[in-house]
């Protein structure tokens, strides 16, 4: 890992990967209904806001890749940006999911959807800086 020489430009297109992954992710054919039903949200509460929602998702992603992008360094390469996705997404994010929803007593297959996610869209953001950088 060399921190000192990531590349930045990268930086913005893995953010707008994490959006596409999410719109397919959490389209109602794979798994927006489900988790819909499990967050105990309505269609009311979905759709309000978004701005704010769509907005600070998109700053946080723009963290994650940006401190993903340090983690990876410049040289990486795909197979190396992929991996370090996959397991800072499963075994950072899922895991500290589970922890937290374990508390919260909310369902385990919430934090798995949940974890899914964000393992998938960490996978593609590492794959493009590994790419790309």
């Amino acid at each position: 890992m060399d921190v000192s020489t990531p590349n930045l430009w990268v930086v913005p297109l893995a953010a707008l990967a994490a959006f596409l992954v999410g719109g397919l992710y959490y389209a109602p054919p794979l798994f927006g209904t489900v988790w819909q039903r499990l967050c105990g949200l309505t269609d009311e509460q979905v759709a309000g806001n978004r701005a704010a929602v769509f907005g600070g998702a998109l700053v946080a992603a723009v963290i994650g890749a940006l401190v993903l992008a340090f983690f990876i360094g410049g040289d990486a390469g795909v197979g190396f940006g992929a991996l370090a996705g996959a397991l800072v997404g499963v075994g950072w994010v899922t895991t500290s999911l589970v922890t937290t929803y374990l508390f919260e007593r909310r369902p385990m297959a919430l934090a798995l959807i949940d974890g899914g996610y964000h393992a998938a869209t960490y996978t593609v953001m590492g794959l493009l800086i590994g790419w790309l950088g």
